[in-house]
């Protein structure tokens, strides 16, 4: 492994183009060559574990065993699984409004849901809210990501990401080593599945609010087109669509627009003509 002028490894390039071509095929997410840094500290957790020194051991086990359950380790490692409660708190409350404002029973699902924040967060708010709890459907592509949504257990840096502390005490129960778990009531209104948003067909049925947030901007422009298409397909006409901050649907899809009763938001094209609401999820 070679250093650059700041004295930071980084990846040798032939390296860098296994496990970027690893991903690419695995979940259609790109890395860009001027980000190879990415390599070294998503990889550093896997080499210690396996007892390796260099990312280049790796690249050899990799290539001589074709072991697909390592494959599968080095693109959970590669995948951005940044996430906390409540994220974009605003957001997420304007989006759990225009679910209550839909008639039960909504469908709600979750995305790329990383290790489960955004899915328990909104079950906090339908709970706290006392009506009917939507059917919350949340998917990632990644099975370790899932292992930990589904057992809802977080450490207590995560559980201070976002989380007020009077949900904390409510929703969650202490554990061991400072972790925290999300109450097993709170984690049944939530359906995990492992699904890849490029390959793999949508959850069955229509939902009235799909949160697909900040994952479009890591695939290629067509493959970007073909999930729009599928999130597009799955919406109710009534429904909204959620992206992340830096991400539109302007220019990619011909089934989307901006929604015109909920800023922020997007539509499907030829949904019902209602007044635009105050709810704003920028």
């Amino acid at each position: 492994m070679s250093a650059t002028a700041h004295g930071q490894p980084t990846i040798d390039a032939g390296s860098a183009q296994v496990f970027a071509a690893l991903l690419e095929a695995r979940t259609g997410q790109r890395i860009a060559a001027g980000r190879s840094w990415k390599f070294d500290a998503a990889l550093k957790p896997l080499l210690q574990s396996l007892g390796l020194d260099r990312i280049e051991q790796l690249t050899a086990r990799l290539m001589e065993r074709h072991d697909t359950v390592l494959a599968d380790r080095i693109v959970d490692s590669l995948l951005n699984q940044e996430t906390s409660f409540y994220r974009d708190a605003g957001v997420i409350e304007a989006a759990a409004k225009l679910v209550q404002e839909q008639p039960a029973p909504a469908r709600v699902w979750c995305a790329a849901c990383a290790t489960g924040q955004e899915p328990l967060s909104l079950a906090m708010l339908f709970a706290e809210a006392g009506g009917p709890m939507p059917e919350i459907v949340a998917t990632d592509v990644s099975a370790a990501a899932l292992a930990r949504a589904r057992a809802g257990s977080y450490s207590q840096f995560e559980i201070q990401r976002g989380l007020p502390i009077r949900r904390m005490m409510r929703w969650f129960e202490s554990a061991p080593n400072d972790h925290w778990v999300a109450q097993p009531k709170l984690l049944a209104t939530i359906a995990y599945r492992r699904q890849n948003l490029v390959t793999d067909p949508a959850p069955a049925g229509t939902f009235d609010l799909i949160l697909c947030r900040n994952v479009l901007f890591y695939l290629a422009p067509h493959l970007r087109e073909q999930v729009l298409e599928r999130l597009a397909a799955a919406l109710k006409p009534s429904g909204v669509l959620l992206l992340g901050a830096g991400e539109t649907v302007i220019g990619q899809s011909e089934r989307l627009r901006p929604c015109r009763r909920a800023r922020g938001f997007y539509e499907r094209v030829g949904a019902p003509d209602t007044p635009e609401r105050l709810y704003t999820a920028r």
